[in-house]
This record gives structure tokens, sequence and C-alpha cells, in this order.
């Protein structure tokens, strides 16, 4: 069998019926639709949108994003597949180890958790951040040895630790209070783009293609690969200013994948999983559209605080009492990104223990909350750690490369898939297979070029380090280890 092996279809959803590790089936289509809008709409609408128009695209940065999620609704749609026809937890890892191979599965989970645990790390500095803004609004001052950017970050640790409690107790309950947060967040954004609108002059729309301009060399490690590589010139601007804006701002757009980490726990996962995951893409294009539109409006792009856009735009209408609401909605926004990420890092590698690529023991689902509550808690404690100690400052690009290898793995195995097992029964099919599959992982693969060296290099360490555990703990351990075809054929023909 090897490192190739791969699990059928029958055998993982088999696993699900396992006492001990086996999750409650509570999530509708609107939790999970909910689940996607609270991961996606986050960190890119507060401070990317800005940071794109002013240095990239100008106002047609909106035909940026419509870009972006036309890239990631194609990924969208092989996730949606996948989802809808292995309806079991770990998402593009469990995907992969029916169709690709052990092997694969492991660097795609491995992938995953540098995703999810990095990402979770760097949102919940991002929040602790605005909240000592906000606390400050309000006369509380957070004392600068425990302030962000000191040597221990005591609200992001705060935050990550109450969000690992509450997603230990369970998963509906997480999401009772995800629905909450993503209300107060999608009143802020919908507050920004209908308040703004009285204050928008069409004359900052022209140019809305601004005339092509030189961009910023950068050179060694931290230069683009595909600079390095094809020895581009970057511009700023432009038609291609467009084409770099997209490949920005598609990051703003990451999350919606998680929604498949959580297929074992949906109720009706055949139905709800596609619309889970397409609905809460479709309604977070509209409203980054929406609000690049109304930012652009009230201010020339030019001028545009890339580094606060929604608050300075206001604030240069006169309305500076704005800026305190956006703040409050910045931190409902962040903290369901934190809390999202984390339950999509703790169910990813709650398949891996389920498959014994890691202990079995820390993956047991405590029998009164339905939760892998250790799993839940160490995966917390890391990220807590990081968030807290941790400068991140430019790891946040190995979440984008993470991310994106993840994406071109899935979309490879679907057509895989489909040659392999035609006879499985699927909710929802990609169409135009194989051409759109092929087409999503070449514009991952494209994006990642995108990424500087440093980045490149970084990922490359994190993946020997992943390497050296599958090879001395997992392939010896594996389900399928010694496990023949034959034995295979048996599990498919019970199940």
């Amino acid at each position: 069998m090897g490192v190739m092996r791969t699990k059928t279809i029958e055998e993982s959803i088999k696993e699900t019926e396992d006492p001990e590790f086996q999750l409650k089936k509570k999530l509708s289509a609107l939790d999970l639709t909910v689940f996607g809008i609270g991961v996606i709409i986050g960190a890119g609408i507060f401070t990317l949108t800005g940071r794109a128009a002013a240095n990239y695209a100008g106002p047609s940065i909106a035909i940026s994003f419509v870009l972006a999620a036309v890239c990631c609704g194609l990924a969208a749609l092989c996730y949606a597949e996948f989802a809808s026809t292995v309806p079991v937890s770990g998402s593009a890892y469990t995907f992969s180890y029916a169709s690709l191979g052990e092997i694969v599965a492991w660097i795609i989970g491995w992938d995953l958790l540098l995703e999810l645990m990095l990402g979770a790390s760097v949102v919940a500095q991002g929040w602790s951040q605005y909240a000592t803004l906000l606390l400050d609004k309000f006369g509380v001052t957070v004392p600068e040895a425990v302030a962000p950017g000191s040597h221990f970050d005591l609200p992001a640790f705060v935050l990550v630790a109450l969000l690992t409690a509450l997603i230990a107790i369970g998963i509906k309950e997480s999401l009772r209070v995800n629905l909450v947060l993503v209300a107060v967040k999608l009143f802020i954004v919908l507050f920004v783009i209908f308040a703004g609108l009285a204050f928008v002059n069409s004359a900052n729309y022209s140019p809305f293609i601004p005339p092509a301009t030189a961009g910023e060399q950068s050179s060694g490690l931290t230069a683009p690969l595909i600079q390095v590589l094809f020895g581009l010139e970057p511009t700023t601007y432009g038609v291609l200013g467009i084409v770099s804006g997209a490949a920005i701002v598609f990051f703003a757009y990451i999350g919606f994948d998680v929604v498949a980490t959580t297929a074992e726990e949906a109720k009706n996962p055949q139905r709800d999983l596609p619309i889970g995951i397409i609905a809460s893409l479709v309604i977070c294009t509209v409203l980054y559209v929406a609000t690049t539109l109304v930012i652009t409006g009230m201010v020339k792009y030019d001028k545009i605080n890339p580094d606060a856009a929604l608050a300075a735009a206001f604030e240069s209408v006169g309305k500076p009492g704005y800026a305190t609401l956006i703040a409050a909605g910045a931190v409902a926004g962040l903290m369901t990104v934190v809390m999202t990420l984390i339950i999509g890092a703790t169910r990813v590698t709650f398949a891996m223990s389920r498959d014994r690529l890691l202990p079995p023991s820390i993956g047991r689902t405590n029998p009164r909350t339905g939760t892998p509550v250790r799993l839940t808690l160490a995966i917390g404690t890391v990220v807590a750690l990081v968030a807290s100690l941790t400068p991140i400052g430019k790891l946040e690009e190995m979440v984008n490369i993470g991310t994106l290898s993840a994406f071109a793995l899935v979309s490879l195995a679907v057509p895989v898939l489909r040659k392999r097992r035609p006879d499985l029964q699927r909710a929802f099919k990609v169409p135009g297979n194989p051409v759109l599959p092929v087409l999503a992982a070449i514009i991952s693969i494209y994006l990642m070029l995108n990424l500087s060296v440093e980045t490149w290099l970084r990922f490359l360490i994190w993946m020997l380090l992943g390497f050296g555990i599958y090879f001395f703990y997992g392939y010896k351990r594996s389900r399928l280890h010694g496990r023949t075809d034959e034995d295979a054929r048996e599990v498919t023909a019970d199940a």
C-alpha cells in the first residue's frame, strides 16, 4: 500500500460511528452559512479594503474583489462537492485521503493546521489592538507591560482562553454566540455602506482604473517568488493593478473552507454543506464590493488611510463618532474569526487523530459535550501562547500559503475521485469537470507564486517538520498500516 494508500469513502463514514470519536449532528444550513460569514468577514473588510485600494487598484479594487471571488468560487465548488459526498470531519484532509493518498492527506492536514492555528493567532493579535483602542475611547487603559506589542499580549491571551472554553462546551453553544456576534458585525458593515452613501462624491471614481505606474521593487527574500523566477517588473494601478489587487484581497475570503471541517456535525450534509459554503461566499462578496465602492467614493483613492480606511473615511467627512462604532464592529468581527479558526483546527486534528496519524488519545470526544475537549484545550493553549508571546509580523503570509496549497490539492482531487469512484452518489457536482477544478488549482498555484521567497522557505521548513512527524510516527501507526487491498475491498463491500 505504501504512502499513497487511500481510505475508502465507506471507511471514512463508518469511522464516524465509533462512540469514542463521535461528533453530534446539530448544525443546519443557516448555522453553516453564519459559520462561514463569521470567519470570512473579519480583518479583510476592516483593514485590507483600504490598503488594496490605495496601493494597488484605486476605485477598481471593486473589480479585484469580484475576480478574487470568482477564484474562490471555483475552489468553493470543489469543496462543496467533496463535503456533500464525504460528510466527514477534516475538510480537505479527509477529501484527499479518499482520492490522492495518505501522504497527500497528511500534507494537506499539516497545511490546514498552519492556516488555522497561525491564522487564529494573527487575528487574535489584531483583535487585541482594536479592543485596546475601543477601551481607550471609554477611558480604560491597558497597562503597557501587557498591551499589544509588549512581551505578553494579555488581551489576545484572554480572548483565546475564553473562546477555547466556549468551544469545548459544545459546537451548538459556540455557534449561538457566533450568531450574535455575526449579527453585530453585519449591522456595522451595513451601517458603513448605507451611512457612507450620503457622503459619496462621484468625482472620486474618476479615473475608475488609474493609469499604470511602476511599483516598488522588492529584492532578495522579500521579493515575490514569481518576480524572482521570471524577472517580472512590479506594477501598480492599471489592468495589472487590478490583478495584483485580486491577489491581495483574495485573502479576505479565506475561511469559507472552514465550513467543510464541520461536515460531520451537519444534520443534512448533502444539502446543507453546499448551501453553507456557497451562500457565505456570495453574501460576503456583495458586502465587500459594496464597502469598497462606498469607501473609494467617500475618499479619493490616493488619500485613503491604508491602516484604518473605514474609520478615517468617516473622520474625513466630519463623523469621528462613527469611528467608535466601527471599532466595536471590528472587535465583534475579529472575535468570530478567531473562534471559527480554532474550531476548524480542532476538527482537522480530530480527523487526523482518529486515523491514528496523530495520537488517538487526544481526539476522543466527551460523551456529554460531544466535542474533543482535550484536543480543543491543547489547540487553544498553543494559539493563546503564539498570539500573546510571538511578534507575528510577516508570518501572516504563512496563513495564505497553507490555504492556497490546500485549495490546489482539493481542486485536483475532484476529477481524480470522479474517475476512481464514478459510482458514488454526489448530492452536488462541480460543473465543467475537469476544466473548472484544474482552473481552480492553476489560479491557486499562481497566487502562491505571488508570495515572497522567505514565505516559501518558511513553508518548506514547516513541511519538513511535518514529514518528520509522519514518517517517524504516523506512517506505522496509521489505521491503514498493514492493511491489504483485499481488506479495503471487504470494508467497502460491508459498507
